[in-house]
């Protein structure tokens, strides 16, 4: 057979990269073996390992071996494609090389993670040769260039919200921001002084929503929330409804009676009032290129019961202590509470947060709070200190689980409370404190009882004035929003990032970005840090006036195609596919068409084709049909 003939039979020179993830894989696939097969697989040019695939040395082989003209197809068999599949395009890109010539076979959690030994590495060569298969099969794509709005909308207005907005409008670009509350501020407007550097809340938010008022590039919306979304990255489209005063702000007013604020200034434990909102609902839809969640989060409610909190009228939450303390604040030698001398004051960590299923009941939702909240151990050692200081007499007690002080500056409250002669008693999850009713002759209405790990096991009583029961985070329910974009959660309830470290505020959706507290418990430098880098990609996406989107979309064969509309009534996302009238061979016809923008590349519509006359660019039926008759085949493994 002449050369001429083989190039004709099989053109790719494909490369094979594995890589051992520093024993992730290595532990239970033998990689080298996998290499060896790989090797053997018709139309391999090269099969190479590498420690680490995704570092820069793995990332050259693959580039060195294209730039020399080795490979002109590239396989990387390691972890989910998830985390490195834009790595990967990004090394093949920079080598000069059309970026979709590359194909990924999972090899860490679809193999090392769930497999062992002989097995986990013969399916770990079947992954690898029906990904060659496939790539053998690999045409260049181009990706789909759409024209990008210039603007933003940014969906809460606390500080991460506030932040972000202020960032995308410093860069040129103009923004909308829309809050549902007729406050700016969020949760941060429910704290007085911000631990550790004692800022005043309100000087916070003020400074900060100050300067988005006064910005004329962003647009202000409270009382207001999303109600209809449609588009893709560049090309968003929002219908939004502002509620009138008389179903909401002038009823929040009413309560918290704000006489003489007037539009702008600061309500303590409200947030910033910028202005009357409209005196009747109102719609009107936002045309933008990003969409930023700041949807916040929002504090634990205990329930009925839990430690005694709505039985006992002594037992109260740390976000109402602060409040009281922030009322209250006059300096004394005994706090005082509705007239009563606080000699004595429990706080009780982790209440709402770190519970393990089986030892602690599910709420109404049957949801369960497995995370740690972070913030909650700062605010509360904060807390103590305040009041040993302002009020010596009152001795404090904390019952914890584990004190976490983890930001610049916040160990030293821990050390700050130890020096105030705060009483620190250490509990484990399954000795959880037991608040009661106090029954001896002394005056303390309260008793808090807990078996001290700090004392090897030892049971000690506590008796208490005030039992303060230190809340966790949760996220805003924010389900309207999720349903409406198909974004992800995770299993904690808040909104879930590509990746943590490679992606880290970004989601699935392209051009749906991620700021502060709606991701993860956050102290407020970590959200306006969030909400930044939020804001920078936002901006990046925007900054060359079109978007570039993945072209894995269906292609219509416009002469197979006989027009039954069969796709268009599978296809899962409205305008993707449309009947359109046009001339074929000088007759008038009507064809299929796809919206490349808003086509999923799901496939409903080429299981439903009759005539066979749609596919998926960069998923065909030839290249999963390759992959599978590779699967199949008896000659892999052996």
């Amino acid at each position: 057979m002449s050369s001429e003939t083989k190039i004709e039979t099989n053109p790719e020179k494909i490369g094979v990269y594995i890589c051992y993830c520093g024993g992730n894989i290595s532990d239970h696939v033998d990689v080298e073996a996998v290499r060896d097969r790989a090797e053997k697989i018709p139309g391999v040019s090269v099969a190479r390992t590498n420690m680490f695939m995704c570092s820069d040395p793995g990332q050259e082989l693959i580039m060195e071996d294209l730039r020399d003209g080795v490979v002109d197809r590239v396989v990387v068999a390691s972890c989910a494609p998830s985390l490195h599949e834009m790595t990967f395009r990004s090394a093949i890109y920079r080598a000069g090389k059309n970026p979709y010539i590359y194909e990924h076979a999972n090899i860490r959690e679809h193999v090392s993670w769930v497999h062992h030994g002989e097995k986990a590495t013969d399916k770990a060569t079947l992954l690898v040769a029906a990904a060659t298969a496939k790539a053998g099969l690999l045409k260049p794509l181009e990706p789909i260039r759409m024209e990008a709005r210039r603007h933003a909308t940014v969906i809460g207005g606390g500080v991460a919200g506030l932040r972000a907005a202020k960032d995308l409008a410093d860069r040129g670009i103009d923004v909308v921001l829309i809050e549902k509350s007729p406050f700016l501020g969020g949760q941060t407007a429910q704290l007085d002084r911000i631990a550790p550097t004692g800022d005043r809340a309100a000087d916070l938010i003020s400074d900060l929503a100050g300067q988005v008022l006064q910005d004329d590039s962003i647009a202000v919306h409270t009382c207001a929330s999303v109600e209809k979304f449609e588009g893709y990255v560049g090309n968003f489209k929002l219908g939004v409804k502002k509620q009138s005063a008389q179903t909401n702000a002038q009823q929040i007013l009413a309560q918290l009676k704000p006489s003489g604020k007037k539009p702008g200034e600061f309500i303590p434990f409200a947030g910033l009032y910028p202005w009357p909102p409209p005196a009747s609902d109102e719609k009107f839809s936002v045309e933008t290129g990003v969409i930023v969640l700041a949807t916040g989060f929002k504090s634990y409610a205990p329930y009925h019961g839990e430690y005694g909190y709505g039985e006992l009228k002594e037992v109260i939450t740390l976000p109402k202590l602060i409040r009281i303390l922030a009322e209250n604040n006059t300096a004394g030698s005994c706090l005082k509470i509705d007239g009563r001398n606080i000699r004595h004051l429990a706080m009780i960590h982790c209440v709402g947060s770190r519970k393990i299923p089986g030892v602690h009941p599910e709420d109404e939702s049957g949801n369960l709070n497995e995370y740690c909240s972070r913030t909650c151990c700062s605010a509360t050692l904060n807390t103590a200190n305040i009041i040993r200081e302002t009020y010596p007499e009152t001795q404090v007690f904390e019952f914890y689980r584990d004190i976490r002080t983890y930001g610049r500056g916040q160990e030293e409250l821990y050390e700050q409370a130890s020096r105030n002669k705060v009483i620190f008693l250490r509990f484990e999850a399954q000795d959880s404190p037991e608040v009661s009713k106090n029954s001896d002759s002394d005056d303390f209405p309260l008793r808090v009882k807990v078996r001290d790990a700090l004392t090897f096991g030892e049971d000690v009583e506590a008796p208490v004035d005030l039992v303060v029961l230190v809340t966790g985070m949760e996220p805003n329910n924010v389900s309207e929003l999720v349903d409406m974009m198909k974004i992800p959660v995770g299993a904690d309830r808040f909104l879930l990032e590509i990746h943590p470290k490679l992606r880290p505020v970004e989601l699935s959706v392209a051009g749906i970005l991620l700021a502060g507290t709606c991701q993860a418990p956050m102290d407020i430098g970590e959200t306006c840090t969030g909400a930044s880098a939020g804001a920078v990609k936002a901006a990046a996406l925007l900054a060359r006036g079109y978007v570039e989107l993945d072209p894995f979309v269906a292609e219509v064969d416009l002469h197979t195609c006989n027009g039954t509309g069969a796709c268009v009534e599978a296809c899962l996302n409205e305008g993707a596919l449309n009947l359109v009238e046009m001339k074929i061979d000088g007759k008038k016809v009507k064809r299929a068409q796809v919206a490349p923008a808003f086509c999923l590349g799901c496939g409903a519509c080429v299981a439903v084709c009759p005539e066979n006359a749609i596919d998926i660019n960069g998923w065909t039926l030839k290249q999963y049909e390759a992959m599978v008759d590779m699967i199949v085949s008896d000659d892999v493994v052996a």
